[in-house]
């Protein structure tokens, strides 16, 4: 409804108040509690909630890749100036549920998301580099060069020791080696270590997880 394809979609959960009744079936998930006529919004002749409400029942309630990954497209279908406002409408939801069950998990998640992350696996990825305990890495590095101009924009990125993830999706890489590899080159010889992701890390972040760790002992031990 709110335009976040990331959101499960394995239901439509439904609130009501709790002297409403209504029988779980397949498809729908009913939820009760409490709600605020203006939190509600009429969409395709539907009541919905708003997009930070919402947000908010998915940061606490859904899975953490599904949080992550709405908030980051939320926040990107806003113009930048409005995405404070939004997130500090999106916090004080979260503040306000009766049910406190997530809380801490939800703001968390609103915390990490920016709104920069082009797909859901780069929320995802920086989702799970941070949860392996690295530092929280910068979202569309932009590499300049000396006239200034932008060559190239990193997915994810270390900026101080110059490592960089790079998400290569199916779809977006799959006649792209030589490609990739020329720019991997370039990056490198601008000082980058680059590490490719792909479907397979988002099953098992593992090996990218020690690859990050030790560019990142390779740092200190050059220093």
């Amino acid at each position: 409804m709110h335009g976040c394809p990331a959101a499960d979609e394995a239901s439509v959960h439904v609130l009501l108040p709790y002297h409403r009744k209504m029988r779980t079936r397949p498809g729908i998930t009913v939820h009760y509690g409490q709600f605020d006529e203006r939190d509600i919004q009429v969409r395709e002749e539907m009541r919905v909630l708003s997009l930070d409400s919402a947000l908010a029942e998915v940061l606490c309630r859904g899975s953490r890749r599904a949080g992550i990954a709405c908030a980051d497209q939320a926040l990107a279908m806003l113009p930048e100036a409005d995405r404070d406002e939004f997130r500090a409408w999106t916090e004080e939801r979260i503040r306000g549920r009766p049910d406190r069950r997530g809380t801490l998990r939800g703001l968390a998640l609103l915390d990490l998301a920016t709104g920069l992350a082009e797909s859901p696996p780069e929320s995802w990825l920086l989702l799970g580099l941070v949860d392996a305990g690295l530092p929280v890495p910068e979202q569309q590095v932009s590499i300049l060069d000396l006239k200034g101009n932008e060559v190239y924009r990193l997915d994810l990125g270390w900026r101080e020791a110059r490592i960089a993830v790079e998400y290569d999706g199916y779809e977006a890489h799959e006649a792209r080696g030589e490609q990739d590899a020329a720019r991997d080159e370039d990056l490198r010889r601008r000082g980058w270590i680059v590490i490719r992701a792909d479907a397979s890390d988002l099953k098992d972040l593992s090996r990218l997880v020690v690859a990050v760790r030790a560019a990142f002992r390779s740092r200190r031990q050059a220093a």
